[in-house]
């Protein structure tokens, strides 16, 4: 058994995870009401009761998978420079490994979902916001001393909205969950749900969003040539509104890499997907 924690803006979540990649037991609490010395007392309480080989952790925004230390995430304020992993390690006596959560999800899904038997995978979940992570011949890529590259984060339109990031019509302010709703009182789901009744604006902001994804996808298959392409998060809940566009513009625009055997396809873990991958990292960091 394997401890797994997945650290997000809105919940952090543990759970025990098996040797198939099976949720045997899981808790959670909201990331308000846990600043990360209350997380810490709160995993080591929960952890004490199984027994575990060690500990993986995915969490959203940069943490150095060195030191498991977090970088400055707008979505855990207060977490900035706080060394996880170490921490962890230390009140557990347990080896602790942590990654970025989209990069976590990458490797579950490489280890257990739609990634299995692929030499080059690349990993895009959109919802709130989009993350991606790529594995090469089973190996995660890092950038330079470490860093996850931030593909959500690279300019489609330099006219677009403002980012958070900084950047002026990154992929993320154009083709994400939050990029669909616009501010407006619609969550992305609704957006799609009314699509699907034929409400005219939300078959616009839909076509919108599958050609900004598109095209998106289309830079990171010219830059990366992955085998395959699993898609997850929230958004991909209607991935039936958005595949037929992208995979039409992946094609279309990829004039100079392969894609005939290109299989773009949705995430198969599901809701397991952040717990599992999770787990998945203390697996892959430590050999296994």
């Amino acid at each position: 058994m394997v401890g797994a924690v997945d650290i997000g803006g809105t919940k952090i979540a543990a759970a025990q995870v098996d040797a198939a990649g099976h949720i045997m037991a899981r808790t959670e609490w909201p990331t308000l009401d846990c600043a990360p010395r209350t997380c810490l007392a709160r995993l080591t309480e929960w952890f004490s009761t199984a027994t575990l080989r060690g500990i993986g952790v995915g969490a959203t925004g940069p943490i150095d998978p060195f030191t498991g230390t977090f970088g400055a995430v707008d979505l855990l304020p207060g977490w900035h420079g706080f060394e996880l992993a170490r921490e962890l390690s230390l009140s557990t006596g347990l080896t602790v490994f942590a990654e970025n959560d989209a990069d976590a999800a990458a490797l579950g899904e490489v280890q257990w979902g739609a990634g299995q038997n692929a030499e080059r995978f690349l990993y895009v979940t959109i919802s709130t916001g989009i993350g991606s992570g790529f594995v090469c011949n089973g190996k995660l890529y890092w950038g330079a001393s470490g860093a996850h590259p931030e593909a959500g984060h690279h300019t489609l339109d330099p006219n677009g909205p403002l980012c958070y990031c900084g950047a002026t019509g990154c992929w993320e302010a154009l083709a994400s969950g939050t990029a669909m709703a616009q501010g407006g009182s619609r969550t992305a789901a609704e957006i799609c749900a009314q699509a699907r009744r034929g409400e005219p604006e939300a078959i616009s902001i839909v076509a919108r969003t599958a050609r900004y994804l598109g095209l998106g996808l289309a830079n990171l298959v010219t830059l990366y040539g992955p085998d395959v392409i699993a898609l997850g998060g929230g958004v991909m809940q209607s991935a039936e509104l958005f595949l037929p566009v992208i995979r039409e513009i992946v094609h279309k625009n990829c004039r100079l890499v392969p894609t005939d055997h290109l299989k773009i396809t949705t995430a198969t873990l599901g809701n397991r997907t952040a717990l599992v991958g999770a787990a998945c990292v203390w697996l892959v960091r430590n050999g296994e």
